[in-house]
């Protein structure tokens, strides 16, 4: 996958709206691979719908999204899966961790379906987030912050074409948000893939080809 393109997307709750000004929404709009994008969004705007909808999890809008010359209107559950699975990775805002499991099991449940990572990047990645003694916590007793990071990497142990990461950083302090931000993009790069981050407020101090208002 090397396009995401949004050709006069716009919700069906939005639909009877008479002024839009958002540079997404009714607009032809392209994600290219390779590049790094910022979506801001006031509350309301549908930051997490538009994440919903590039991920395949509602289809509640009018008008066309494709994956290069693919409209996903004609995909079916098992075109989703490898979708999921190999071109398109996704950090919930909500994190969507399995609390009854550890931060290490979190990760690796997910590893094992793809097989990508290696134990010393995981470990790597652990330590480089501040969070190495806290791998066999349970995630339902870690701060939303740690579960963040976490999160992030259960989302790096996949291939991908874009990653998608939807307020990645809105309970992390500065330096944690650095250091997320640069295994985010090393990772990436690594993969040539493209980066589509949304905020609603606090953003990633970032080298933004693009920033789009919602």
């Amino acid at each position: 996958m090397n396009t995401i393109r949004l050709k006069y997307v716009i919700p069906h709750v939005f639909a009877s709206r008479e002024e839009q000004d958002s540079e997404i929404w009714q607009q032809d709009v392209s994600f290219e691979k390779d590049r790094l994008y910022l979506i801001e969004a006031d509350s309301g705007k549908g930051k997490s719908t538009f994440c919903s909808y590039l991920i395949g999890y509602r289809h509640d809008f009018t008008g066309n999204i494709f994956f290069d010359d693919v409209n996903v209107g004609g995909l079916k559950v098992n075109d989703w899966v490898n979708i999921r699975s190999r071109h398109l990775s996704h950090l919930f805002q909500e994190l969507r961790l399995f609390p009854e499991l550890t931060a290490y099991e979190n990760v690796e449940i997910k590893n094992s379906l793809t097989h990508f990572k290696d134990q010393k990047q995981i470990d790597e990645w652990f330590e480089m987030l501040g969070i190495a003694e806290k791998k066999n916590v349970l995630i339902g007793r870690m701060s939303f912050g740690q579960q963040q990071r976490v999160a992030l990497i259960r989302a790096l142990v996949q291939p991908f074409d874009f990653i998608l990461a939807d307020e990645p950083i809105s309970h992390l302090d500065d330096t944690n948000s650095r250091i997320m931000g640069d295994i985010l993009m090393k990772e990436a790069k690594a993969q040539g893939a493209g980066i589509i981050i949304t905020s609603i407020g606090k953003r990633m101090e970032l080298p933004y080809d693009v920033v789009y208002r919602l």
